[in-house]
Parts: C-alpha cells; sequence; structure tokens
C-alpha cells in the first residue's frame, strides 16, 4: 500500500505533497513521489539530438526527483521515497506507476490558475481523474496541513447504489483512521426558482425532496449506528441557490477531506466527474477524493 504523488518542480506548489503525508499520518504507508519526463520518439538511428534530448530528460528526472526528497525529508516520521520516468503521456505514466507501486491513492495538486485555497483540474489531471482506477485526491492550491492527521471524512450522499457502496467504503476507512464521519446530500435549487422566482408548485417539489432525502440520510445514520459510530457522526443537507453556496453553507475545518463518488452512468472512464460531482469539487475549501 502507497500513497503515490504527481510530482513537477515547475508547479511551485506542494499542496500534493502536503495532502499525501497527511494521508500517511492518518493510515500509515509508504509515500512515493513520481515525476514524468517528455519520452524521445524512439528513431530507428539515434542522431546527436536525440541523444542530448534523452540526457536532457534525464538530467530533469533526477534533479525533480533529488528536489522532491529534499521537501519529503521536511515530513517527519514519514516513510517516503521518490523516482522519475519517462512518458508521452503523464496521466498514463502516473497510472502505470500507481499500479506499479500498489498505489491506495493516487494524489495530485491543482492547476496554477487557482485561487490559493481552490482546487482546479488542468488538462492532465483531469484526465487522470477520468481514467483512474483508484481514487483520486486533489489539493487545493498551496494547501497545508500543518502537521495535522485527517479527523473528519464528509461523504457525499445521494442515496442510490453507487453512494451507498461509497458510504459503506468510507466508513470502515474512518473507522480505520479514527475520523469522525460527516454525511452530506448536496440540494441546490433548480435556476428557474432563482431567477423568476418560487412558485408554490416548485416549493413543494424542492420541500418534498429535501424530506426525502433526509429520510435516507435517517436510514444512513442507522446503518452508521450499527458499524459503531454514534458522537462521531454527523448528518447534513447542504442547500444554496448555487453549487457554491451550498458546498460553503457547511462548516469545514483544517484537517476535513470530502469524498464523493464519480458517475456510475459513463460507459467509457473508470471515473466520470458528473455534472454534480465535478461543480462539487470546483467549490471545496479542502482535499477532494473522488472514488470511482
Amino acid at each position: 500500500m502507497t500513497y503515490v504523488v504527481g510530482y513537477s518542480p515547475h508547479k511551485n506548489d506542494l499542496g500534493a505533497l502536503e495532502l499525501a503525508c497527511q494521508f500517511a499520518r492518518s493510515e500509515s504507508a509508504p509515500v512515493h513521489a513520481v515525476t514524468v519526463v517528455p519520452r524521445g520518439w524512439g528513431t530507428p538511428v539515434v542522431g546527436a539530438t536525440d541523444r542530448e534530448f534523452e540526457q536532457w530528460a534525464a538530467a530533469e528526472g533526477e534533479a525533480s526527483a533529488e528536489l522532491a526528497m529534499r521537501h519529503l525529508a521536511e515530513f517527519s516520521g514519514i516513510e517516503a521515497s521518490a523516482s522519475w520516468v519517462t512518458g508521452r503521456s503523464v496521466p498514463q505514466a502516473l497510472l502505470e506507476q500507481a499500479t506499479a507501486l500498489d498505489a491506495t491513492i493516487l494524489v495530485v495538486g491543482s492547476g496554477e490558475d487557482a485561487s490559493p485555497g481552490q482546487i482546479a483540474l488542468t488538462s492532465k489531471s483531469g484526465r487522470l481523474v477520468h481514467s483512474s482506477t483508484i481514487p483520486v485526491a486533489i489539493a487545493p492550491r498551496g494547501y497545508e496541513a500543518n502537521g495535522a492527521r485527517i479527523n473528519r471524512i464528509t461523504v457525499g450522499f445521494r442515496d442510490d447504489d453507487a453512494t451507498w457502496t461509497l458510504l459503506q467504503r468510507v466508513a470502515r476507512i474512518a473507522r480505520q483512521v479514527s475520523a469522525s464521519l460527516r454525511v452530506v446530500t448536496f440540494a441546490v435549487e433548480p435556476q428557474t426558482m432563482v431567477t423568476s422566482g418560487v412558485s408554490h408548485a416548485e416549493a413543494q417539489v424542492l420541500e418534498r425532496w429535501i424530506e426525502q432525502a433526509e429520510a435516507a440520510q435517517r436510514e444512513s445514520a442507522e446503518y452508521l449506528r450499527s458499524e459503531g459510530f454514534s458522537d462521531d457522526l454527523e448528518l447534513s443537507i447542504a442547500q444554496g441557490h448555487t453549487w457554491r453556496k451550498a458546498v460553503r453553507s457547511l462548516a469545514w475545518k483544517a484537517d476535513d477531506i470530502l469524498v464523493v463518488g464519480s458517475s456510475s452512468t459513463h460507459q467509457l472512464a473508470q471515473v466520470f466527474l458528473g455534472s454534480s460531482a465535478a461543480k462539487i469539487v470546483r467549490h471545496s475549501p479542502v482535499p477532494v477524493v473522488v472514488v470511482p
């Protein structure tokens, strides 16, 4: 079991390393940082330019692995290592390394266009999230764990087969890492209710939907209490006019993580962020784990 981190020395952001080491403090396992450098095209006759490119790539990879180790050495008590590989596709190379290292979670950072404390997927991390067979954790831009463990896990719950399975998996993990658990259903009002006013019929539909969500959460609480949760269990309906307001209506702590499930309807990808999950990820103020 290993926490594999996609590391780039050019991003000037250690959020992914911080998050991976936070996982390792919560449930002991090695952290391995991987840098992917460009691979040559392997022409039949290697010329001077090809050799120079290979030498440059190797130097870049070695320097990156050394820098990653210097950063990881700052996290006391963490078993850490680093390596570099060549690849024409960064996501594919990271997935191959995750498989080879028997990774539990693949950890990446946010794009440079994200504001501090916000999450933004890049084209590479977006592709990675959409093709991974293991959970992918995304750190907010500039994330700092400050030596903390993970003390609370918030799980997005829709009351369908997929999120019941997700809830069961997350509950086991929460028990293993001695974290409390918060079950959240996100309720975002339809746009027509925001722009045109709320009709009596729409208000009744929303009220009925929230009643059903609360009933489903009570059912989930019965299950979780049978699994040993009591005071360390919270239930919440996160309601708002927009996804941002719904997500931010919750009280978040510095040692929280949010877990969401991928869409269960996408046939081509292992992990597919449906419209709801993608919006939750975009507005989350804490690290997010996307689970296939």
